[in-house]
């Protein structure tokens, strides 16, 4: 709050500067007119109007009162020299007086309307201004048309000054309830990311041990079974403690696939699918460069695939051909499994849809299925270097 109160007075010094100085020209202009005033003036009201502009100036870079009452002071003596030495002609220079009376002087409005102390000087000196102005004009102009005028202009001034200073809270106000309402649709954009990895996790691993476990670990050693519950149990208790991920420097850092943050590395795929009875033929590179949260994505899909065959093509044998170049990494699983017509995959499932194509897409890659009754499948995977 104290900064907004800060931004809220330096607005309010420059719009007083830049109100203060326009009319002081526009003023010095009408007395530059020829035949207004007599030389002599000039060079009397010159020097005053050059203080006025300073003062006014100095008004919108401090929020000391002295550069204040300096104004008005300069103010008031530039009527007083110019009806003072040329009283027979002061009717022409009437404009100029009322351009510095009820508007320039009236700028101070604009910086004494934040606290009673200031209001009650913003009074006082209208009232001042106001009566040196119907005394000096009386000649010329019916005083009471001069105090309208007078009224009329430091009431405008007083107003925009009350405007902007009790706008701004609000305009502040609304902007803190926006950054809130960011922050909290990023907080819920954060938990949903979070709690949808956690799935996809749980899927992958868990869920399908306790699949093997529901068929009896049928062609799967006790301890192949053990060491997979083993893997599965510390993934549980990352995501417990919330240690899955990482910064997002250490996730921008290029590492090998033996340095994974999941624990997930090419070896260990391999390994995986050894132990349960699935035959993976590796052809291509055998070490990938990636960002560890691509590194992640990448080797998840992969092995959501695998399982996929292990499960669904009744076939104990896959493919997978990894390949690199200088902007991707791609990989080819492939199978000659009994196929199946790729518009009756269920969207709800989180098997395809949700562990390879959206966990790629998260990190900018992307997975192409290919598959028919029959003819076996081949899932092409994607990711950015």
């Amino acid at each position: 709050m104290e900064l907004i109160t800060r931004d809220r007075d330096r607005l309010l010094q420059r719009a007083a500067r830049v109100y203060g100085l326009s009319f002081t020209v526009v003023s010095a202009l009408c007395l530059l007119v020829p035949g207004v005033v007599s030389p002599t003036t000039l060079l009397w009201a010159g020097p005053l109007y050059l203080l006025l502009a300073f003062a006014q100036w100095r008004m919108g870079a401090t929020d000391a009162i002295g550069w204040v009452l300096l104004s008005l002071v300069a103010g008031a003596a530039i009527l007083v020299v110019v009806v003072t030495l040329d009283s027979e002609t002061g009717a022409a220079a009437l404009p100029a007086l009322l351009h510095i009376s009820a508007a320039s002087l009236a700028s101070v409005g604009l910086v004494l309307t934040r606290s009673p102390h200031r209001i009650a000087l913003l009074v006082v000196a209208f009232v001042l201004i106001t009566a040196t102005t119907m005394l000096l004009t009386a000649t010329y102009q019916e005083p009471l048309r001069t105090a309208i005028m007078l009224l009329l202009g430091w009431i405008l001034a007083a107003i925009i000054g009350v405007w902007i200073g009790a706008s701004i809270p609000q305009v502040a106000k609304r902007i803190a309830s926006i950054g809130r309402a960011h922050r909290a649709e990023r907080q819920a954009s954060e938990l949903e990311a979070q709690r949808r990895q956690s799935a996809r996790l749980l899927h992958d691993t868990v869920l399908a041990t306790l699949t093997l476990l529901a068929h009896s670990g049928v062609g799967v050693s006790t301890d192949a079974l053990r060491a997979q519950a083993g893997d599965d149990a510390r993934l549980l208790r990352q995501l417990r403690l919330g240690t899955i991920g990482g910064t997002a420097e250490e996730s921008s850092s290029p590492v090998a696939t033996d340095e994974t943050v999941l624990g997930t590395t090419l070896e260990s795929v391999k390994q995986r699918f050894g132990r349960i009875g699935l035959e993976v033929s590796w052809h291509g590179t055998g070490q990938v460069l990636l960002p560890s949260d691509v590194l992640d994505a990448f080797l998840l899909a992969l092995a959501e695939c695998l399982e996929n065959v292990r499960r669904h093509s009744g076939v104990t044998q896959a493919h997978v051909t990894i390949t690199e170049d200088a902007t991707t990494v791609r990989a080819l699983v492939t199978d000659s499994g009994v196929g199946f017509d790729i518009a009756d995959i269920d969207e709800a499932k989180l098997g395809f849809a949700e562990s390879v194509v959206a966990r790629l897409r998260d990190v900018g890659g992307n997975a192409r299925l290919f598959s028919a009754p029959g003819a076996g499948t081949t899932v092409a995977l994607e990711v950015p270097r």
